[in-house]
């Protein structure tokens, strides 16, 4: 169905801001729930932040609420993550990934869960110096 590619991760020093973008291909993100994750190795992927088609309904972890901002670019058929005052411990693999399922009021306990997802992008790297 859709095949999902996150950009703009890179190196950046702390307290810088990063805005990371996930775009559809073959498909469209219309419709769907989207959430963000990140990896670090040997570690569980981490839910950071979700949007839903209806009402764009965001939910956030309580690590990155008030530092992390989730939100679609309709003209650009996007779903962005804006990283603001980012820390040491924000450097992972960064994912985005897509709910396939029709739900009429996604709530926190699915779309956190990253099992409830259908569709992951290949990653971008972000990595915070000091």
């Amino acid at each position: 169905q859709v095949q999902l590619v996150e950009s703009g991760g890179g190196l950046v020093q702390a307290g810088d801001s990063l805005r990371l973008s996930c775009a559809a291909s073959g498909g469209t993100l219309s419709g769907l729930t989207v959430g963000w994750f990140r990896q670090i190795p040997g570690k569980e992927r981490e839910f950071l932040a979700a949007i839903t088609w209806s009402q764009d309904k965001t939910f956030y972890a309580d690590s990155v609420k008030g530092r992390f901002t989730i939100g679609r670019d309709n003209a650009k058929s996007t779903v962005n993550l804006q990283m603001n005052s980012l820390k040491l411990e924000d450097t992972a693999a960064y994912y985005c990934a897509a709910d396939f399922r029709y739900r009429p009021a996604p709530i926190a306990a699915i779309v956190m869960e990253p099992r409830h997802y259908d569709a992951w992008g290949q990653g971008t790297q972000v990595t915070v110096s000091s």
